[in-house]
């Protein structure tokens, strides 16, 4: 059986890979033709349209960048729907709106075609090791279905629930990071502008209750101020929190600390910050408090090969 794949780019053609990498036969489309190479050059085909994909296919994979992304390619002139035929499956994996989601649930539920949401956690170097997680909303029959294909692209796939709650998963996943990470970086620049040395600092912290529970939290782009390669773009990032915030507010859930993560995102927006990491948000921390933290990475790495 094909399977389809729309979207080669930072996670996208990582995880095309790994479906490869796995014996599945790939057919294969993005915008920039140049980023199925490598996949063709392992034997994919490549489409010229969404549905030419969804024609030759019976499990069609999305990872997009924005909403819009994801709807114009399910629903425009040459998008998904176009060739939509009854006991096929559409997984999108982007990060995207719930009520996207649902709407093109219900647009597809009508031509007998299962919509799953699918976003995944891990980052560039998850999608590339393939230690990724897989938060899944939908028809859980349909989410057995395609497990064994998440499973070759990731090590965790959790069901979450109906349609659209792997994406509320999702966004709440990312909402709590950025904000801890703000939090993070302006209790970091308290101590720095106390006069305690960077790398000290941290080597203290990180062993502490609050660094020990919070391992998985990378400040090293912080540290070294390494945010130029974008791991994962704050564009991005800057997406996410806005459609959590604006869940929040549809629900009439109150989140001051949330709001705060999503106009300290805009402001590093207007800064002109989109194609750095999503760490530069950070950077904005060091402006107010006129510190300067330079720790090189090599001292990190030592620190860390002690565990």
């Amino acid at each position: 059986m094909k399977l389809g794949f729309i979207g080669l780019g930072t996670m996208g053609r990582h995880m095309a890979r790994h479906l490869q990498e796995a014996g599945y036969e790939l057919v294969v489309n993005d915008v920039r033709k140049e980023a199925a190479d490598d996949h063709i050059g392992r034997g994919a085909t490549f489409a010229a349209t969404p549905a030419e994909i969804m024609a030759e296919c019976e499990v069609v994979f999305t990872s997009l960048p924005m909403p819009k992304d994801v709807e114009d390619v399910a629903l425009g002139p040459v998008g998904l729907i176009q060739a939509a035929t009854p006991g096929k499956i559409f997984v999108d994996l982007s990060t995207n709106s719930p009520s996207v989601v649902k709407s093109l649930h219900a647009i597809f539920a009508e031509k007998g075609v299962e919509v799953i949401d699918s976003p995944i956690s891990g980052g560039e170097a998850g999608a590339e090791s393939g230690k990724l997680v897989f938060m899944v909303g939908g028809d859980e029959a349909a989410f057995n279905k395609v497990r064994p294909y998440l499973a070759a692209m990731g090590n965790q796939q959790v069901y979450v629930g109906k349609i659209g709650d792997g994406t509320v998963a999702k966004l709440v996943h990312n909402l709590a990071s950025q904000s801890m990470a703000m939090a993070f970086a302006e209790a970091f620049s308290i101590g720095v502008a106390a006069g305690v040395e960077p790398l000290i600092l941290w080597k203290a912290i990180r062993q502490g209750a609050g660094g020990r529970s919070r391992r998985p939290y990378d400040a090293v782009r912080f540290l070294t101020g390494d945010v130029e390669k974008a791991g994962f773009r704050l564009a991005l990032a800057h997406k996410d929190i806005s459609l959590a915030t604006q869940l929040a507010r549809e629900l009439r859930v109150p989140v001051h600390i949330s709001q705060l993560a999503n106009d300290d995102l805009g402001e590093a927006m207007l800064k002109g910050w989109g194609n750095k990491d999503m760490t530069a948000l950070l950077e904005l921390q060091k402006e107010r408090a006129n510190v300067t933290i330079e720790v090189q990475l090599s001292d990190i790495e030592a620190e860390i090969a002690k565990d």
